[in-house]
């Protein structure tokens, strides 16, 4: 069931991955790009189209994380600790408070994503964005790394 479960959390964890980083990419490219580039086309699609969907992976990615963490703390951490893993073991605690802050973040980020047009929030939604990005990607490749070490369910 564990494993299951850690499957179905690096599927959610992956797709939030794409969105927030299209979103990011798009609201930090410059907007008089040509039509056909690279930046052009994450500009073409409306970046406010994406915040929904981050907000609902994220808390789903972050259930799951929470649910699978439980087997973390009685399977894998012990023999971590056992083997001398402490700085990934700490990398790892880091990612659980980025996780945390990311998850207080949501309302903020939401809300600065409701009403794109708005002049005015556009530098707090790309900070926000930003770092909302960077505590995703953290997590996706802190997990990975905590994962490799060792192995879920081995």
């Amino acid at each position: 069931m564990a494993t299951a479960l850690l499957i179905i959390h690096g599927l959610v964890a992956v797709a939030l991955l794409g969105a927030i980083t299209h979103q990011t990419l798009a609201t930090w490219a410059p907007t008089r790009t040509r039509p056909g580039s690279f930046f052009g086309r994450f500009r073409a699609v409306p970046s406010a189209s994406f915040a929904n969907a981050v907000v609902a992976l994220y808390a789903v990615s972050a259930l799951l994380g929470a649910i699978v963490y439980l087997y973390f703390l009685v399977d894998i951490r012990p023999d971590l600790e056992r083997t001398g893993h402490w700085q990934t073991l700490g990398l790892f605690d880091i990612k659980e408070h980025f996780v945390a802050i990311g998850l207080a973040l949501l309302p903020a980020y939401w809300v600065c994503w409701r009403r794109p047009r708005i002049d005015e929030l556009a530098r707090t939604r790309a900070a926000v964005t930003a770092i909302l990005a960077f505590i995703v990607w953290w997590s996706f490749l802190i997990g990975h790394i905590v994962n490799n070490i060792r192995g879920f369910g081995s």
